[in-house]
């Protein structure tokens, strides 16, 4: 008799947990066991059209751009892409369900550079009246979660490519449709993940392409970011979107900070690909502890239970046998980081302060000397290009005017972007992955390949080859 409970125990949850994750036929597990939920995490999908692998498009001599979702990420898009200048790219809309939001936005465009587009805003669903427009070649998407990927799919098949800010999506089911809508469409899908373009970051991908860290085998990478205030502010995230999700889900929910610089370094979905993963979370006390000392008006004022843990601990494996580290914790006092640490039969490098060992110098850290002698040597060309410009424009150090000029340069030029849709699919499914795995007492839960086939394919990465 407790076994028959047990079981229609794990049934109902199976079926909340298929729905959670967002694996395709999620009704269907009424009658699931934990294999058959496993097995349908990682199933690859047939291909409704050709592979956008490489994709080239016409160039485009002056990219018309739209931004969708004008808070905290949006603005700064609106703002960078008006710094990247006229010739390169122009802003023809933006869009935010907010009037003074949008308003505000436009106001700064006008004053600095004299751009005037065209504003979507007071409805829920400006932004697909904004998409209709046939003056636009590129979208970013600045907006929630739960909102990117139906905007993304809706853009694509209106014919714009779109550029969504981190994670992409945050079911399996998600990652799939942005793969098989821009295999369709054949319209870039890009994960504007900043961190790909940071100056330590890329100097440390030039190294890796240059040969310096040997054969890699090993990284660590995180998103450790003390955001409870913000969490728990009523004006920062639009309606408190964000602790939302810590209320409802435990997992990784942002991994891709961490994780996309080091999916470049080791090459995946180019010769390598995510294999498996076993995620674990900590028992979760900041949030509970933190709702007591808000506000009593707060809607989160002494709330209890939320679901995310403190700490999320989630180790990756590669089909090749190389194992990633990647920790998320939005809630404890340690300082920021992300880590970055990069070990290969040749070098180490651990970031958070920067310092790097080479074999043959000695079994330290090089001196700063040394140090320096690499950041000269091997300073990416993007950025020796740029720097002057990264500086004065900002958006996390420079970073983010760099990876905004870098997807309007390849429009111009024609040649492929640097991160495609399979990127953007393998680097955002590790959130609901991790959720399963916590789930099921942190069993291993394998990857879909986005690739369906085609990671195994030696090529280079964008950035490196058309600088």
């Amino acid at each position: 008799m407790k076994r028959d409970l047990k079981r229609r125990a794990f049934l109902k949850n199976a079926a909340a947990l298929a729905t959670l994750v967002g694996l395709p036929g999620a009704l269907t597990f009424a009658n699931a066991d934990r294999n058959e939920l496993l097995d349908a995490a990682c199933q690859t999908l047939p291909g409704p059209g050709k592979s956008v692998i490489g994709l080239k498009v016409p160039p485009i001599k002056e990219v018309k751009a739209a931004v969708i979702g004008l808070g905290n990420r949006g603005e700064e898009h609106a703002r960078l892409l008006n710094a990247v200048g006229p010739g390169k790219v122009k802003l023809t809309a933006i869009c935010d369900i907010r009037v003074d939001v949008a308003n505000r936005t436009l106001d700064f465009l006008q004053k600095n550079g004299g751009q005037n587009p065209a504003v979507y805003s007071g409805k829920e669903e400006a932004w697909k009246e904004l998409l209709h427009r046939d003056d636009i070649d590129l979208v970013t998407i600045a907006t929630p979660w739960e909102y990117h990927v139906p905007m993304a799919l809706y853009a694509m098949q209106q014919g714009k490519h779109v550029a969504i800010e981190v994670p992409c999506a945050y079911t399996i089911e998600d990652c799939w449709k942005l793969v098989n809508t821009a295999e369709e469409t054949q319209r870039n899908c890009m994960i504007l993940e900043n961190v790909c373009y940071g100056d330590e970051e890329m100097w440390l991908l030039n190294m890796v392409k240059s040969g310096v860290f040997g054969h890699l085998n090993y990284a660590e990478c995180a998103y450790i970011h003390n955001l409870k205030e913000l969490l728990f502010s009523k004006t920062y995230y639009y309606k408190m979107w964000r602790i939302r999700h810590n209320e409802a889900r435990d997992g990784n929910l942002y991994p891709t900070h961490g994780l996309g610089p080091v999916a470049q370094y080791m090459g995946m979905n180019r010769g390598d690909r995510f294999d498996f993963l076993v995620s674990m979370s900590s028992k979760q006390a900041n949030l509970d502890a933190y709702a007591r000392e808000v506000e009593s008006d707060n809607e989160f004022f002494n709330r209890t239970e939320f679901k995310h843990g403190d700490m999320n601990n989630t180790l990756i494996k590669s089909q090749l046998g190389r194992s990633i580290l990647v920790q998320h914790d939005v809630t404890t006092d340690r300082p920021y980081n992300r880590i970055n640490m990069l070990a290969g039969t040749k070098a180490f490098h651990k970031g958070y302060p920067s310092q790097m060992s080479v074999q043959g110098k000695e079994h330290d850290f090089l001196s700063d000397d040394d140090y320096q002698e690499y950041r000269l040597q091997y300073a990416h060309p993007l950025w020796t290009k740029l720097e002057k410009e990264a500086e004065k424009n900002g958006g996390h150090g420079g970073m983010d005017f760099i990876m905004l000029w870098r997807l309007v340069d390849c429009l111009n030029r024609g040649v492929p972007l640097d991160m495609d849709v399979y990127d953007a699919a393998a680097w955002s499914v590790v959130t609901p992955l991790s959720e399963l795995s916590v789930q099921l007492g942190s069993v291993p839960v394998r990857f879909p390949d986005f690739t369906r086939g085609r990671w195994a394919e030696q090529r280079e990465l964008g950035v490196m080859a058309n600088p």
